[in-house]
């Protein structure tokens, strides 16, 4: 087995990445007057740089290192869901985005409170912060675990100093900068994500001498066996990576923070729209590349075992060939390129949640239950230390992600789509169900969560993982209607409402 490291020339590409991201967050740290502009950017933010920004948000270390280790493992059945993209930008950009420019909010929780009562808007800002939580400790845990401590080949005791160096530098730009400082270097990252698989791409067809020395010519026999679907026990045949792909995105455009703060930080439902498409766009080229990466790293560690870690086969180190190769197969300089590629993909990620986190804690939380009359700068500072507080308890949760077992799209799915679905059910109850009442959304929550427990951690009745957003949504708007039906006929019952 060979043994590489960073040397000095890769070093210095990743303290110029870290210092520029300071020096963003510093530049717009003196632009930021108050909690809006911090919040939202002013609400008059490109829609371009914006759609890059949700991209990058949403593309994190996670998926970067999933796709490809997901494509070596298990073959190219995930990938088929990208399909549904244009439909997800058609009811994203027709059907939620007007809903949401129309109302003057901050927070999307408010919306909960308009129609439903405080009761609900809690419950939404606690799945919301559980969600993002969590979300936040996976992305820490898999960029230190599964990549830098293999990159930067130090003993594992180090990882929880690099969490918290990777912590503090995101920290220091997005509590100083804000919306514009994250959106901006959101923006600069996903150019340098995008470049390092692209390059990584690119080394290993030149060591191939062309693109036909990787490409497989037949079906792996460690991949999933080719399936339309749709299957209650299958993994992922196609109908299910789509309805996966389908349902995670409507739930997350249509009730996470993070979205929705995206789409109001712009002028107008046309630009909103627009910053959708960006990010769509962005998304399924960046996907199908890292879908390629991982067939090139395939061919290129199934040729050269010898480069392997010690024991083990191409597909059992699935997720951790990508990190491998930044330390075997790249030159000097081209390493820490890619490797700051790894860290602008978790510091993207952290950055949103941060700020959207601190945004619904101070707007959900401390300003909706606070008597007290305080000034605009004296909010921008509470909401400054709350986005602290925020990604410092994130790095700590992160120590907990790894007693979930599974390959590393599996945790995503059991860790981080816990709430993805449970979340939506109260909007669309809110946004859709008319007759829907208050203790219909709070059953209807909770029995979303309920569904998504028993499918990712108990594997009830064996459905698979690729149906817990979808039938935690469904399940969860099922109960909320007959559950508001029920209420509803009571209350006509004892004549506490009318018609």
């Amino acid at each position: 087995m060979a043994e590489s490291s960073l040397v000095w020339q890769d070093w210095l590409v990743i303290a110029a990445y870290g210092s520029g991201m300071l020096a963003v967050g510093w530049y717009y740290a003196r632009k930021t007057r108050s909690t809006e502009d911090y919040l939202l950017g002013g609400r008059k933010m490109n829609p371009i740089t914006v759609g890059l920004s949700l991209f990058a948000t949403l593309m994190s270390t996670l998926s970067f290192l999933a796709y490809p280790g997901e494509m070596i493992k298990h073959g190219p059945m995930v990938f088929a869901g990208l399909t549904v993209l244009p439909v997800v930008y058609l009811v994203v950009g027709y059907v939620l985005i007007p809903r949401f420019m129309r109302l003057n909010v901050t927070s999307a929780y408010e919306i909960l409170e308009t129609r439903f009562g405080l009761s609900v808007r809690l419950m939404g800002t606690l799945f919301f912060l559980s969600l993002r939580f969590l979300w936040m400790a996976t992305i820490i845990y898999a960029t230190v675990n599964k990549a830098l401590i293999g990159i930067l080949n130090v003993d594992p005791k180090w990882a929880p100093l690099i969490c918290l160096s990777m912590g503090l530098i995101t920290l220091a730009y997005t509590s100083l900068g804000g919306l514009r400082a994250v959106v901006i270097t959101d923006a600069i990252q996903t150019l340098i994500l995008l470049l390092g698989a692209v390059v990584t791409l690119l080394l290993i067809t030149h060591h191939f001498g062309g693109p036909g020395g990787w490409f497989p010519q037949t079906w792996f026999e460690n991949w999933e066996e080719f399936r339309i679907g749709p299957e209650l026990q299958g993994r992922l045949p196609i109908v299910n990576a789509m309805i996966m792909i389908f349902t995670w995105y409507i739930c997350t455009a249509g009730s996470d923070q993070m979205a929705i703060q995206r789409y109001l930080a712009t002028r107008n439902v046309k630009a909103a729209r627009r910053t959708m498409a960006v990010s769509l766009s962005t998304n399924f080229i960046v996907q199908v590349i890292l879908a390629l990466v991982g067939l090139a790293l395939m061919a290129y560690f199934t040729q050269m075992p010898q480069l392997l870690e010690d024991g083990s086969s191409v597909s059992a180190q699935a997720d951790r060939l990508f990190p491998r190769f930044i330390v075997v197969g790249l030159p000097p300089g081209l390493s820490g390129l890619v490797t700051a590629g790894l860290m602008a993909a978790a510091m993207s990620s952290l950055s949103s949640g941060v700020n959207s986190s601190a945004s619904v804690i101070s707007r959900d939380l401390f300003e909706r239950f606070s008597r007290k009359k305080r000034s605009e700068q004296d909010n921008l500072k509470r909401v400054q230390l709350i986005s602290v507080v925020t990604g410092l308890a994130a790095t700590a949760l992160s120590l907990g992600v790894g007693w979930v077992e599974g390959n590393l799209l599996e945790v995503v799915i059991k860790v981080v789509n816990l709430f993805v679905g449970p979340l939506f059910v109260l909007f669309f109850l809110a946004l859709f169900v008319p007759f829907a009442n208050t203790i219909g959304a709070l059953v209807g929550g909770v029995a979303g969560v309920a569904i998504a427990v028993a499918i990712g951690y108990f594997e009830i009745f064996n459905i698979g993982i690729a149906w817990m957003v979808f039938l935690a949504l469904v399940g969860g708007v099922i109960v909320g209607m007959i559950t508001s039906i029920i209420v509803n006929y009571f209350l006509r019952l004892f004549g506490i409402i009318h018609g």
